[in-house]
């Protein structure tokens, strides 16, 4: 017995391995819309067995289930549908009609008129923005966040939540599952003992949500009684308070939000509240912000892999072919997939200006090494690429035509495109622009404009570094 057992066994174990290795593969076919991601997956799946198709399971797999009708009852209507239901009517220049239809048909969100947006540099000027906005609170803070560190500056917003609730305002936290875990110990435990209604995005560490692990809520809200709101790319952390010195210095830019467009980002906070804790809101639960007879027109755009999937990735491939003189991109990850190097080439082809602007050093080395061995496409067809010096530059925007301009908390990877859950605004205010316009030259002044042939000066030893940096680039 023992020896037909030892005998059938090798072949159970090949058979077994290759109805997995099926298995993997058909789901790869099924499910994979990128030929290229589809090919990788199924050679790893055969070429490794069983470690592949493992492999495959933990990370290739978008396990997400979140939709919005699981999540809202069907005869809740948001505030901006309440508006109009039709395409964009609001009085934006020709030349981004066209753009402007395409954005709506994608988010069937309206663009609203008569908001306000002011530029916060760092935390020097938008933590003491923010923390005043909620000593003011009367009924409701709503704070949604990737990084809440705590430290000195998480601090001063929990005393600040604490006495809030003190008052008798209701405080609801979102802090993704990952970034709580930044600083030790997590700042949710004070929350929770200072009696802060605070909830993690999706916990990765229970066994049977380890899937999730690259699936993080990146959003950066807050919004104070349903009618001023900030938003950006700023976390919580006193890296940020330059003025202080701190040991690791961070650069970033925040915006206050005034204006019927907060109802966006309120409307995103109680979706993801909903998914986190399962309390649900009627649409009429909070005001309606108003007119501040600002000049801004903008547009709330969720993203994430869900039924926001690659939303965001479709507007800026269509902001892009929009542009007609000039493109101004600042990121801190700069990764693009294949498609939206293809999109910003083609346009810096037509004659339009595209400068992009990194940081020279990354917090994350491996990033830069992926982000500089992608340079040389871009540089190749004509874009320039500013490197700006330490401390490290957070920032993320994007301006076309001094026009338009895309802020939030998006970064020009494919984490951000594809795996996080983000949230941007889409503005059109040729005043904020060119404020911004002004942020950047200052950026562009002090920084070393790389060339083509610096980047075909490296190393045989560092363009291979880079390049296999590259091949990560997904998960980065």
């Amino acid at each position: 017995m023992n020896e037909t057992f030892k005998a059938v066994l090798p072949h159970v174990i090949g058979v077994s391995v290759f109805i997995v290795s099926c298995i993997a593969s058909a789901h790869v076919v099924l499910n994979k819309r990128d030929t290229r991601a589809a090919v990788g997956w199924v050679g790893l799946i055969w070429l490794v067995p069983v470690i592949g198709a493992l492999l495959y399971i933990l990370l290739g797999i978008n396990r997400i289930r979140r939709r919005a009708k699981d999540l809202r009852p069907e005869h809740t209507i948001s505030s901006s549908e309440r508006v109009t239901s039709g395409p964009d009517r609001i009085d934006i220049p020709e030349q981004f009609m066209g753009f402007s239809s395409l954005v709506h048909t994608i988010l069937q969100k309206p663009l609203l008129e008569g908001n306000t947006l002011q530029p916060l540099v760092n935390g020097d000027e938008a933590y003491p923005a923010m923390i005043r906005e909620i000593e003011g609170a009367e009924h409701s803070i709503h704070m949604m966040t990737y990084i809440f560190d705590n430290d000195r500056s998480g601090k001063q917003f929990v005393e600040s939540l604490v006495r809030a609730v003190r008052r008798g305002v209701k405080v609801r936290i979102i802090i993704d599952d990952v970034g709580a875990r930044y600083s030790f110990p997590p700042v949710t435990r004070l929350l929770r003992r200072s009696g802060i209604n605070v909830a993690r995005f999706l916990p990765t560490m229970l066994p049977w949500r380890t899937q999730y692990i690259n699936l993080r809520n990146h959003r950066k809200i807050l919004v104070i009684d349903g009618k001023k709101a900030f938003t950006g790319g700023m976390n919580i952390r006193n890296g940020l308070m330059l003025k202080e010195h701190p040991k690791h210095p961070f650069r970033d830019l925040h915006f206050r939000v005034d204006g019927p467009v907060v109802s966006h980002l309120q409307e995103v906070f109680l979706s993801d509240w909903e998914f986190c804790t399962g309390e649900r809101f009627e649409p009429d639960a909070f005001p309606a912000p108003s007119e501040t007879g600002g000049t801004t027109i903008a547009r709330g755009i969720p993203d994430g892999p869900d039924e926001d999937f690659e939303k965001l990735q479709w507007i800026v491939h269509g902001a892009l072919m929009a542009a007609r003189s000039s493109v101004r991109i600042v990121t801190p990850y700069f990764i693009p997939d294949s498609a939206l190097i293809k999109t910003l080439n083609l346009t810096a082809l037509r004659g339009v200006d595209v400068d992009i602007v990194l940081p020279s050093e990354n917090n994350l080395p491996v990033v830069k090494w992926a982000s500089m061995d992608v340079l040389q496409q871009i540089l190749e067809r004509g874009s320039r690429v500013w490197l700006t010096p330490p401390p490290f530059d957070h920032s993320k925007l994007m301006i076309v035509d001094d026009t338009w301009i895309l802020i939030g908390s998006a970064n020009w990877d494919t984490r951000s495109f594809r795996l996080n859950f983000e949230f941007n605004l889409e503005c059109y205010d040729q005043t904020l622009a060119n404020t911004l316009n002004n942020i950047i030259n200052e950026k562009i002044d002090g920084a070393h404009n790389i060339t083509l042939a610096e980047v075909m000066s490296r190393t045989l030893t560092v363009k291979l570094r880079d390049g296999i940096a590259r091949l990560f680039s997904p998960y980065l």
